[in-house]
């Protein structure tokens, strides 16, 4: 027995001890073969997403608030650190699946387009007008892994890393979240439904208990931080938080993510789901509605909204006709599909092919190719 071998099952001894409900690496589904190694398969799958060129840009890639020049507003790249923290705490304290948590909460955002939500919802508009199909972020990240990655031949996640980045819609809250038992087949068929409806996606489930975690970790790690960002820029002020938040969750982040995370810990031990105790579940739904009101609302003016809808649409039909008469010299092909594997380019309608590349853009670059234009 090879060193690597006895590390490998050493690794996945490890396992042995997890809950019964844990979703262990011999349940570890693919698409399609993979030659794997020492590492448990959701690790590497880990060390898959961090390597990603996708990853990377989560670097500049707006959470809420769009180019303001501070150094501790929090961009995509924290928050998905934040939420692989959060929902890590949590599996580890109910015994769940560390790796296959880590693998979703990194790459659960990777779909997220330029300006955060304000980005997805003019890249959506323009979906459904030229495709009549939504754009929605977490398909997106499904997208990007299972196609675009590794110049259009994707990175081959584990169907249930795919799964709970599919599932993770932080935004809308539940009271208790129960995996649904799925097979490849039913995950593709959840994903072809989902991209085809918002109100298919809007009730989909996640497959495994870790999937679960990462979906409540999400509204979790920035439904506080979001409150810090806004009191720091100016937006928000600490004493406007209902004093009923105040006496059940805190009024800071850190007692907000401290609040959460030990119910649903109390409340979740030794069961196959996710539970938030009615009192908590209520101060959370009245928190999300507060920060709606006074810092989604208003991350962005009126000019800001109309300013990105005009550039989204600009530089997508000017690069849609870039494509169209094929103009070798447009940053679409220079940037994007000069190492495309052609069967992305041949089985892609041209419109989605720049939605792809547009979604995949960080602040700074979508503002550059627009300048490129002007």
């Amino acid at each position: 027995m090879s060193t690597l071998d006895i590390i490998k099952d050493n690794l996945l001894k490890r396992e042995e001890n997890l809950s019964e409900f844990a979703c262990k690496s011999s349940e570890a589904l693919r698409l399609k073969e993979k030659e794997e190694d020492f590492r448990p398969l959701f690790f590497h799958d880990i060390d898959t997403i961090i390597h990603s060129s996708s990853y990377a840009r989560y670097m500049n890639k707006t959470q809420v608030f769009s180019f303001k020049n501070h150094d501790h507003i929090s961009t995509r790249m924290l928050h998905v650190q934040l939420v692989s923290k959060v929902a890590r705490t949590i599996g580890r304290c109910l015994n769940l699946n560390e790796d296959l948590i880590e693998a979703i909460g990194l790459g659960h955002d990777i779909g997220h387009a330029p300006l955060g939500h304000t980005g997805e919802k003019f890249l959506n508009e323009i979906s459904m007008k030229e495709l009549g199909i939504p754009f929605m972020h977490n398909l997106q990240s499904v997208r990007t892994h299972m196609i675009l990655e590794n110049n259009g031949k994707g990175s081959n996640l584990t169907i249930q890393v795919l799964d709970g980045m599919m599932c993770h819609n932080g935004e809308h809250l539940e009271k208790v979240y129960k995996p649904e038992k799925k097979d490849i087949n039913k995950f593709l068929y959840d994903y072809e439904q989902s991209s085809m409806s918002h109100s298919y996606a809007a009730c989909i489930r996640p497959m495994t208990l870790e999937g679960c975690v990462v979906r409540i970790s999400d509204v979790i790690a920035y439904i506080g931080r979001d409150i810090e960002d806004a009191i720091t820029l100016g937006v928000l002020n600490r004493n406007e938080i209902p004093n009923n938040i105040k006496e059940t969750l805190g009024d800071n982040n850190s007692d907000i993510v401290n609040s959460i995370v030990v119910d649903i810990i109390e409340n979740s031990y030794g069961k196959n789901e996710i539970v938030l105790s009615d009192k908590v579940f209520d101060s959370v739904n009245e928190l999300l509605k507060f920060n709606y009101e006074k810092i989604y609302n208003n991350a962005n003016t009126f000019s800001d909204l109309t300013y990105y809808k005009e550039s989204v649409n600009k530089l997508y039909y000017f690069l849609l006709n870039d494509l169209i008469e094929n103009k070798q010299n447009s940053r679409v092909y220079k940037s994007f599909l000069h190492d495309m594997d052609k069967s992305y380019i041949e089985n892609t309608d041209n419109k989605k092919i720049i939605i792809d590349y547009i979604a995949g853009m960080t602040d700074d670059y979508f503002i550059n190719q627009l300048d490129s234009i002007c």
